[in-house]
């Protein structure tokens, strides 16, 4: 699959453009945060990885309320990246291939809105590519179902509790990291093994 190949033209055409500044944050939710983090800290061109909430209807949540499903918070990473590096493109290319967009409010064995695959775009340029993303995607049928993914504006994000920050790397032997986290990084490895940063 050529997304970058396939949406450049695009973007081109349309005119879109991205900022030039060295500084750009994305907000992502594809599941359990432990997962997200983890596949786009071995991201080259990705400073910090964030995980925490976005999407929800109170202020300051904490894991306990997001887990039952009644904050309307998504569990999210914010990834902070150097445009000159990486592109929001690259970002969206990296989400969409290591989670299921096409199941509503599920990965896997995770469950309920807050595992939602979502886009929280903090300007037009982001909303604009991702929805070229996900119209791209499903034209051409890179899933056998349709992409739900949530494309909607940034409002707010509230960082996750200490111990969920670099989870996997300091629980590998966790059942869940082994089981659910490793290969989801293992298959970023091996899709996108000349994008890798120096700590692979």
């Amino acid at each position: 699959m050529k997304l970058l190949t396939i949406l450049l033209i695009s973007i081109v055409m349309n005119g879109t453009q991205q900022k030039t500044n060295n500084k750009e944050t994305a907000t992502l939710g594809g599941g359990c945060f432990w997962c997200t983090e983890a596949v786009f800290l071995g991201l080259n061109g990705v400073n910090k990885v964030t995980p925490g909430y976005s999407g929800g209807h109170i202020k300051n949540p904490a894991y306990r309320e997001v887990i039952t499903g009644r904050t309307g918070h998504a569990e999210v990473v914010q990834v902070e990246f150097d445009p000159q590096k990486v592109s929001f493109l690259e970002i969206l290319e990296v989400f969409f291939m290591t989670h299921d967009p096409t199941t509503l409010n599920r990965q896997g064995h995770d469950v309920g809105t807050q595992y939602r695959s979502a886009i929280f775009y903090h300007n037009e340029y982001q909303k604009d590519i991702a929805e070229k993303v996900i119209e791209q995607f499903d034209q051409e049928k890179v899933y056998n179902n349709p992409i739900v993914t949530e494309v909607t504006p940034f409002e707010a994000f509230y960082v996750a509790e200490d111990y969920h920050h670099n989870y996997f790397a300091k629980n590998p032997d966790q059942p869940y990291c082994q089981f659910v986290v490793a290969p989801k990084v293992e298959k970023f490895k091996k899709i996108f093994k000349e994008k890798l940063n120096d700590n692979n």
